[in-house]
């Protein structure tokens, strides 16, 4: 299928999309901040670089994009243009997202990943519900966890 759009103009859309930052990041860090939790954000000496730091905690949260991270939700789906291009990117995405998860759980880190879906979309679950889920496995020890939509 033929893009709708100019090679360039998918090339300047491609370019607005930040990896950092994020609004999603931005609400979720604001709600854990108000709650009185400290962290720092994306620490180059940590594998994956994790977008929030719980020192105190030993815990980091990836806010992952279901899209870039291919999530099994109404979220992803491939892109018909560029199939090759695309499955060699997303793939590539997984496998370092899965390396970089277990590095940080050999150097002791906890991983919690929220997923896009969680927070948009017609499977999001309420703000307040999810800030709650992620305060609790904030206080408790459990290895890892992955927060979605319903």
């Amino acid at each position: 299928m033929v893009d709708v759009v100019s090679l360039k103009t998918r090339s300047q859309m491609m370019a607005g999309i930040k990896g950092r930052n994020t609004k999603p990041e931005i609400q979720i860090r604001k709600a854990l901040h108000k709650l009185g939790f400290r962290y720092s954000l994306y620490n180059h000496t940590l594998p994956g670089k994790p977008d929030l730091i719980f020192p105190k905690h030993k815990s980091v949260i990836q806010v992952n994009g279901c899209f870039w991270h291919k999530h099994n939700c109404h979220l992803f789906k491939w892109p018909s243009t560029r199939p090759d291009f695309w499955k060699n990117k997303i793939s590539g995405n997984r496998k370092r997202d899965s390396k970089n998860n277990a590095e940080l759980n050999k150097l002791g880190w906890r991983v919690l990943t929220i997923w896009e879906c969680a927070l948009k979309g017609k499977s999001k679950i309420n703000f307040d519900v999810l800030i709650r889920k992620i305060e609790k496995w904030l206080t408790t020890d459990a290895r890892s966890c992955e927060i979605e939509g319903r």
